[in-house]
């Protein structure tokens, strides 16, 4: 079945002097072990593709158990060494570690632009905020905080100490490649951790680039890289007996194969899932505001975006008003290649994520489901789909419930407070959410009363360092930036000394 498109959208804006051209930038093809670049075991590659235009930028090794193995073999060896050093030195590589990324900062975007199809606003935001990850970690580490020492029991002085875990297996997801891979690897390092790190098969360039980068400011052993398939190198890294912890930024599958890998030897394990964030917008709303604010917070990354705003729940007497005035937003992006400097919505990451997309669109038009814009795919090459605003969704329909995790926005209609809270929490997820309204009193109980880890209040996806970022139900355990990541990364042990006489 075809699904027209509505309005707008209908046409890619291409670069009329080529797509982007990295072949200059590309880190070494190789695994990173043991402070060096190093073939694989095998003569097998995955070959990555410029979502913008399907051709082939290069091909990376797919890694094997064997090629774990020896990561983590270089991790352990590495790890004492590195938990000694006191704070302060920690902290001044991780400072080091930022300012190179700083000093690279045009290469490293223009390479994730190229890997995953990111308009540069995206790309560059997302240097920008590992910059400031490995800032704010380089700081929080030397100002941690525990119990006071003191006596608790009589005549016994009790010291909580806090110590790294030890080997770290990180597997990060092809949506944020670089920013995912820092917001793991700054408080790993930080609280003295060494780490082996698997970045997706479809979006490795950023991650090696940033071990070729910042490999002469750490010591050897302390950061490993493994390319490859969850099939072989995710799922030897969960299963190692070796590894302290597993932490995964995934889809929910990933996330239950990484938890029941991890059992057997009962490491720790931290998982970021998915979402599906309900936004929650009362009559009394500033609608023209919610409007503009969703126009980013709903299609950033091409809505390629565990946070993203995608399942709106709208009071019945404002939502024509409403939906008129995000139609009107949407349609004002510029769809196209990120080499054109004025594109906002570049292509999805793959076709196989492109064609799942799709399926999505097909379906809600079979079920009676009205695309207000958009709601197809656009005209290649290249893996492209109109930003769309889905209305007319029924309780409980498919597109309301799953992650689509594309350019598509679901609007349903709700008619009391009850309601609306009950069905925003009526998804297997729980990672972000907000409500728009100008009544502080609601705003202040309808946050509490709805099960995510995130919520905001007249805005959406506003993230800072400072504060966590992490979900609840089927959005995963565990908590990234903000000092609660350091705790992830450590474990506390109690000392006592009798010193009575």
């Amino acid at each position: 079945m075809s699904i027209p498109t509505h309005t707008g959208h209908t046409s890619v804006r291409r670069p009329t002097d080529g797509s982007l051209k990295v072949s200059d930038d590309l880190p070494p093809l190789q695994h990173y072990i043991g402070g060096e670049f190093v073939d694989g075991e095998t003569d097998s590659f995955t070959d990555i593709v410029d979502p913008s235009t399907e051709t082939v930028i290069t091909r990376i090794p797919e890694g094997t158990a064997a090629d774990v193995d020896r990561a983590v073999v270089a991790a352990v060896a590495a790890k004492p060494d590195w938990a000694r050093l006191v704070p302060k030195q920690r902290s001044e590589i991780l400072h080091r570690i930022a300012d190179r990324l700083e000093q690279n900062s045009e290469i490293l975007a223009r390479l994730e632009s190229a890997n995953t199809g990111k308009p540069f606003e995206v790309s560059n935001d997302d240097v920008a905020g590992a910059i400031d990850t490995f800032r704010f970690m380089a700081g929080a580490l030397r100002a941690t905080t525990s119990l006071s020492a003191g006596d608790y029991a009589e005549h016994h002085l009790s010291l909580i100490l806090r110590e790294p875990l030890g080997v770290v297996g990180v597997v990060t997801p092809w949506n944020y490649p670089l920013l995912m891979a820092a917001w793991k690897l700054a408080p790993i390092l930080a609280a003295g951790n060494t780490v082996v790190i698997k970045p997706s098969e479809q979006t490795p360039l950023t991650t090696l680039k940033f071990a070729e980068l910042v490999g002469d400011l750490l010591p050897a052993g302390v950061l490993n890289v493994v390319t490859g398939l969850g099939a072989s190198v995710g799922a030897r890294l969960t299963e190692h007996p070796d590894l302290d912890m597993i932490a995964l930024t995934g889809s929910v599958g990933s996330g239950k194969a990484v938890a029941r890998g991890a059992a057997e030897s009962l490491k720790r394990v931290h998982l970021e899932l998915g979402g599906k964030a309900p936004v929650v917008i009362f009559a009394d709303a500033d609608l023209d505001d919610a409007a503009v604010s969703l126009r980013a917070a709903s299609y950033w990354n091409s809505g390629q975006e565990c946070g993203a705003a995608c399942r709106i729940l709208v009071h019945e007497s404002v939502a024509d008003a409403f939906v008129d005035k995000l139609v009107a937003q949407v349609a004002t992006f510029v769809v196209g290649e990120p080499a054109v400097g004025d594109v906002e919505i570049g292509p999805l990451v793959s076709k196989a994520h492109y064609d799942r997309v799709a399926g999505y669109l097909e379906r809600a038009a079979q079920q009676g489901i009205t695309a207000a814009i958009g709601g197809a795919p656009l005209d290649g090459p290249g893996y492209f789909v109109a930003p769309t605003v889905l209305v007319g969704v029924p309780d409980g329909a498919e597109c309301a419930r799953e992650e689509i995790f594309g350019p598509v926005v679901t609007v349903e209609t709700f008619t009391d407070e009850d309601d609306a809270i009950r069905r925003a929490n009526d998804v297997p997820f729980g990672l972000s959410a907000s409500v728009w309204t100008e009544n502080a009193r609601r705003s202040h109980d309808v946050a509490a009363r709805i099960d995510a880890g995130t919520v905001w209040v007249n805005s959406h996806l506003v993230l800072a360092n400072e504060v966590p970022w992490g979900g609840f139900k089927g959005s995963g355990y565990g908590r990234d930036l903000s000092v609660y990541a350091l705790d992830e990364y450590s474990r506390t042990k109690h000392i006592m000394h009798n010193h009575g006489r």
